[in-house]
């Protein structure tokens, strides 16, 4: 994600965005820049147009689901409830284990 970053400082500075300069923004944050992801990085923004994909919703914003029409319950309640649940089961299962124990001593 800092190689992205890197490239959006470099555009908002007006700077081209080359192996050369994205690495010493990098460099110059404390990161060491690995050349093969600066290679792909610069690669692969070498036909996009930066201004118009900052402007644009992401891909994953685009299909939002539509807010709950019910009250979700706080999330306080959802441990309690889960809690008693666990030890209900819990104590089941140690009865059913004394039960199966009751059977082979007869």
């Amino acid at each position: 994600m800092e190689y992205v970053h890197a490239a959006i400082l470099l555009h908002k500075a007006g700077k081209p965005i080359d192996e050369k300069n994205l690495t010493k923004v990098l460099t110059a944050a404390g990161i060491n820049a690995d050349p093969i992801r600066v290679k792909a990085l610069v690669a692969s923004l070498a036909e996009v147009d930066i201004e118009e994909a900052i402007k644009s919703p992401p891909a994953f914003m685009t299909a939002a689901p539509a807010p709950a029409a019910a009250p979700t319950p706080a999330p306080e309640e959802k441990p309690a409830e889960a809690k008693k649940k666990k030890e209900e089961e819990e104590k089941e299962k140690e009865e059913a284990a004394i039960e199966g124990l009751g059977a082979l001593f007869g």
